[in-house]
């Protein structure tokens, strides 16, 4: 701690916030952290999908242009659409909702925290769970990011990259629904008076 000199032998200490570490967000359960990382990861999930465009774009300027396989444009079509409508848009809303729906209300934070936490790592998870399909030897799923059958039968759609994208897509509606119920319940209960 340092202090400012006042003159004639007086002091004022200066009180400097502290710093908080990895531990510190990692472990948090304050909704104003957790919506900075709803919003910071859905921003990363938005530039990995921003990438796949520029891929899909690339594959379409020409007719006939193969930057990449057909395989792998079905891949990348199927995995940007997952990413901008499940891993960026809706956690892009439940992160400003982390953060402002309390400061609303007048709560100090959420009904119920660790829910609240609980409901941001199963998005997190559920995302790279689902973008691990590109590192298995058949590639990530190809079907579409709506997964209409018959391209979901195991023989449009060989290896692990659907059943991944099944995991990881049911994690991040979890987290939806979780964070749907502590939501409702914080408006419902932790409402100040008068508002």
């Amino acid at each position: 701690m340092t202090a400012i000199d006042l003159g004639v032998g007086l002091q004022r200490p200066i009180h400097r916030p502290a710093r908080a570490s990895i531990v510190d967000w990692l472990t948090t359960t304050d909704h104003k952290r957790i919506g900075i990382l709803y919003i910071s990861s859905a921003f990363g999930f938005f530039a990995i999908g921003g990438i796949l465009a520029l891929i899909i774009r690339a594959q379409l300027v020409q007719p006939g242009l193969s930057v990449v396989s057909n395989e792998t444009y079905d891949q990348v079509f199927t995995m940007h659409g997952t990413i901008m409508l499940l891993f960026f848009a809706t956690p892009m809303f439940a992160g400003f909702a982390n953060y402002l729906v309390p400061l609303q209300i007048g709560a100090a934070d959420m009904s119920f925290p660790r829910l609240n936490a609980l409901s941001y790592w199963l998005f997190l998870f559920g995302g790279l769970v689902t973008l691990s399909g590109f590192a298995t030897a058949s590639g990530a799923a190809d079907t579409g990011w709506t997964g209409y059958a018959p391209l979901t039968l195991g023989q449009y759609t060989p290896g692990p990259g659907l059943d991944l994208w099944i995991v990881g897509v049911a994690m991040v509606g979890a987290s939806g629904i979780l964070g749907a119920v502590n939501f409702m319940a914080t408006i419902y209960a932790r409402r100040a008076p008068g508002l």
